[in-house]
């Protein structure tokens, strides 16, 4: 089936000889209805294990982003744990280290657009290889920073990377994996990042003491070898390539795709999908950016105690990533996360009210299944499925990233009220987390359901 503009800006469904499937696409008053399939076609892949689903290429695509953003979640998050030794060395304060994150995060949304138009535009392949080559050799470089300035330069340049291989490992991965099973492996390629925050952790907790902060960030060109097997293994969606071809056919190529998500048919779909991502953000640093600094400094932890909880819960990230990705499948994205939001909230206190290290590694680790890996871990799935096709990219690439601008103010504000009025980090980060937890979950209430879209490549946007 095929969507037909009509003049109301609303789409309409027309038949398409041949297709056994439909596609909606969210209109302006941003519903949609998830795509029908025929029931012979519904009932033969019931038949056959989910894992036994997948295509071989589709298998190579998803492990090419999961490694892609498992270890681009390393180079980002080992900075996490060496601000305050970075404040020190090159005595600095430590509101000055976080705009180095902040700005990090702001330069995510000028990488992640200009990766989405390219993988609109050529494929999704070549921007995840150049983004990883990008943040890669970034952190390489800043071990070496003889200054603050120079530290600060290679952070936001890696910022750019890093926005990059979002959007172009997303679209690779989700947009032609079965749906039946799309929420669950979203929700195992969101929960890498969660392992990559682990990894970081690990090195930090066993060999920080050897390797200072300067070695912790050489250890980030290890990521450019998977660039190896993208190049080798990967090939692009078939989704994608059929998309392109109807684009010149029909000439209707999108040759503005930024500007297509603010049209009138999926406007009101582009807006609650930022806000949406804003409030994911938000609560994510609120949770994470100094979490580590506030062990450090409220506390006083040895790099092996801050290191203990944020290993284990970057574990309950990964795997509740999988179980809330289970529960999307069954009954629904956005109760998905709209459930694990709201239990971020009552969460929070149990770890950052307390000086008790079991308190804080068990409320820590409650919060990595409901405000990390259960809140967050329908965003490549959804995005996607959210978007048609020619714009897909784009618009997962600039819903998601100007949420990063949003979350890169976390740092800043959370050390401006920790040190001029003496709260500590605990209070502002609990404030930071309940707002964003909240929003998310309202941002949700206004959005569409795609639970069951199947990916096409009928042109939509006009």
């Amino acid at each position: 089936m095929r969507e037909i503009p009509l003049p109301s800006g609303k789409t309409t469904l027309g038949h398409d000889p041949g297709a056994d499937r439909e596609s909606i696409v969210p209109t302006s008053e941003n519903k949609s209805e998830p795509v029908a399939t025929t029931a012979a076609g519904t009932n033969a892949s019931k038949s056959i294990a989910w894992w036994r689903e997948p295509t071989k290429d589709q298998w190579l695509a998803w492990w090419a982003a999961w490694l892609g953003w498992t270890l681009d979640a390393f180079d980002f998050t080992v900075f996490l744990l060496i601000m305050v030794p970075i404040s020190q060395e090159f005595g600095v304060p430590l509101t000055a280290v976080a705009l180095v994150l902040t700005v990090t995060l702001w330069l995510r949304l000028v990488g992640a657009v200009a990766s989405g138009w390219l993988a609109d535009r050529i494929g999704r392949k070549t921007p995840l290889m150049i983004s990883i080559l990008w943040y890669s050799i970034c952190n390489f470089v800043a071990g070496f920073s003889p200054s603050y300035w120079f530290l600060f330069a290679c952070r936001a340049l890696l910022g750019i990377g890093m926005g990059a291989e979002w959007p172009a490992g997303a679209a690779l991965a989700m947009e032609t994996w079965p749906a039946r099973s799309r929420g669950f492996m979203g929700g195992m390629l969101q929960g890498s990042w969660g392992i990559g925050f682990l990894l970081s952790s690990l090195v930090y907790g066993l060999f920080y003491n050897y390797l200072g902060w300067r070695g912790m960030l050489w250890i980030g060109i290890l990521p450019a070898l998977s660039v190896v097997y993208v190049r080798k293994f990967v090939k692009e969606p078939a989704v994608w390539t059929e998309n392109r071809r109807l684009q010149r056919v029909e000439q209707r190529e999108m040759h503005a795709p930024l500007v297509a998500i603010f049209k009138r048919a999926v406007v009101g779909n582009t807006l609650t999908a930022c806000w949406w991502m804003a409030s994911g953000f938000v609560t994510y640093y609120s949770v994470n950016a100094l979490f580590a600094t506030h062990l450090q400094k409220d506390l006083g932890l040895s790099p092996g105690l801050v290191a203990t909880p944020i290993i284990f819960a970057n574990i309950a990230v990964f795997a509740a990533s999988g179980i809330w990705g289970l529960v999307a499948d069954r009954y629904g994205r956005r109760w998905a996360m709209i459930i694990p939001a709201l239990l971020a909230v009552p969460v929070a206190p149990l770890y950052l009210l307390t000086h008790d290290i079991t308190w804080i590694a068990v409320g820590f680790i409650a919060q990595g299944i409901c405000g990390g890996g259960g809140m967050q871990g329908q965003m490549a799935p959804y995005l996607t499925e959210r978007f048609p096709t020619e714009v897909r990219a784009t618009a997962s690439a600039f819903c998601y990233h100007q949420g990063a601008i949003w979350g890169g103010f976390v740092p800043l504000v959370l050390t401006y009220f920790a040190s001029e009025f003496q709260l500590g980090f605990a209070i502002p980060m609990l404030i930071g987390t309940c707002v964003g937890a909240i929003n998310f979950a309202l941002a949700l209430v206004w959005a569409p359901e795609t639970k069951g879209k199947e990916m096409v490549p009928d042109l939509v946007v006009a």
